[in-house]
């Protein structure tokens, strides 16, 4: 599993009652996703209502940027809604983010971590 990878998991309800299968994008840094367990994702979505957002990056799959992501339609990659869960855990890779891409997901990431 390497950054970037567009993937599908369980993804948990905020009230931890049930969970819905859904793509999701790695995060956490190869090294870490490595030599652990478990692995830290940031949930995607097809509502892009609020993609303007700075929290939110939206992906396109019919762009040149988007092709990759194995994603269906528009979609949203929530940078404020992350969760860490066992690799094991994850039913398919889908696609994967190209560098361009992810550096757009690293600035999402430090506003939404308040980190700029």
């Amino acid at each position: 599993m390497k950054r970037g990878d567009v993937v599908v998991i369980e993804f948990p309800y905020a009230d931890l009652k049930g969970s819905k299968l859904r793509p999701a994008l790695v995060v956490q840094r190869d090294a870490d996703n490595a030599r652990l367990r478990d692995s830290v994702f940031a949930m995607i979505t097809g509502n892009i209502a609020r993609v303007h957002e700075t929290t939110q990056l939206m992906v396109d799959p019919s762009t040149l940027e988007g092709k990759s992501s194995g994603l269906h339609g528009p979609s949203a990659v929530l940078c404020g809604h992350l969760y860490t869960i066992r690799q094991d855990q994850v039913v398919a890779t889908i696609g994967h983010l190209d560098s361009e891409m992810m550096g757009n997901v690293n600035e999402c990431l430090k506003i939404a971590l308040s980190l700029v």
